[in-house]
């Protein structure tokens, strides 16, 4: 009998308009960069994706004017605000189509002055758009001044009034605190203002697996064999879906369960693994997808050891991508070629 992986109706759900970014931040669970080719997702297919979308997703409790981070609509990427025009059409579109608690991510590079931000974030809110996720950290800061960031949550507080999630609070109080201005190297941070850390949430896969790993204890391979994968590749909450159609579950950057104009097949008849190997061995354990990756492509266990199940996860995903291409499961391949620093 053929196995498949049955996915359930997304209650929530982030459209990348493009991997491309001001950043190159630390942490980045998606390998975003401004290195990516801009790719930016075009308006047919983004009414394509949201008419998909749009008869699952859930409001915020509160009600379909306010935003949650797992509930509703969020636009991101990538940095959305590189494309603006896009942005707009983008919030045009799912307010016609009455997708609830919308929201856009940013880094806020683009707050230079208090018109210009206000003139943005008032055409968005006229035009849809219900509120604003703002990303305050050390890894956005090295790149972001962080002027641009009060100024952003300023502004967005007169014209999204509630409706702003400031991710994460405990740096933006902190930076506010210090006198913060214009931006700051990540290893000066650890020098002088590192306690945030131990209170925040940073999450050991994608970028971070490499560029953040002497944060984290490591364990040899075989600590992770038992796991399985199979929670976050069925999980219906806070799913993406990119510029190339990938629908991908539980922030599991580069794996694709499919084509998201499918969506309805892969909910109803589930997801073939029969040509997904990769992907049917993560649903089994991580032992499994470890085995195949020595028995076919000579992947070698990393001496240091690993962060976390995602950082075992990934390091064999981007082995087995720069051997071969016929994994259609991991994609988009250009994430595996940004996730390393230089």
């Amino acid at each position: 009998m053929e196995e498949r992986l049955y996915v359930k109706k997304p209650i929530s759900a982030g459209l990348i308009l493009s991997y491309k970014c001001t950043s190159k931040c630390k942490h980045c669970m998606y390998a975003c960069s401004p290195k990516w080719k801009p790719d930016w997702i075009t308006k047919g297919d983004v009414e394509k994706i949201l008419r998909k979308l749009s008869s699952s997703l859930m409001p915020s409790p509160r009600g379909p004017e306010h935003i949650g981070v797992n509930y509703g609509l969020h636009f991101t990427g990538g940095e959305p605000f590189l494309n603006f025009d896009l942005l707009l059409e983008c919030v045009r579109i799912a307010d016609e189509l009455k997708i609830p608690s919308t929201f856009v991510e940013t880094n806020c590079f683009w707050c230079v002055d208090d018109e210009s931000t206000k003139g943005k974030l008032k055409a968005l809110k006229e035009t849809g758009l219900k509120g604003i996720l703002i990303s305050v950290n050390p890894f956005v800061v090295e790149y972001v001044p962080f002027e641009r960031i009060e100024r952003a949550v300023r502004i967005s507080r007169e014209v999204f009034n509630d409706n702003i999630i400031v991710y994460q609070e405990i740096y933006y109080r902190q930076f506010k605190n210090i006198g913060m201005r214009d931006i700051i190297a990540f290893n000066q941070y650890l020098d002088e203002y590192d306690w945030a850390l131990h209170y925040s949430e940073l999450l050991p896969m994608g970028r971070a697996c490499y560029e953040l790993k002497d944060l984290f204890m490591k364990y040899p391979a075989r600590a992770f064999f038992d796991e399985s994968c199979v929670s976050e590749l069925t999980r219906n909450w806070h799913v993406h879906v990119d510029n190339y159609f990938n629908y991908m579950t539980g922030y599991c950057g580069g794996i694709s369960l499919g084509d998201v104009r499918d969506l309805d097949t892969m909910i109803r008849e589930g997801v073939s693994l029969e040509d997904k190997p990769v992907l049917r061995a993560l649903v089994t354990n991580i032992k499994s997808l470890y085995e195949f990756a020595v028995k076919e492509f000579n992947y070698e266990e990393n001496d240091e050891g690993y962060i976390s199940k995602c950082h075992l996860c990934i390091d064999i995903r981007r082995h087995i991508v720069q051997q071969t291409d016929e994994f259609k499961e991991l994609q988009p391949r250009e994430l595996y070629y940004n996730l390393k620093p230089e």
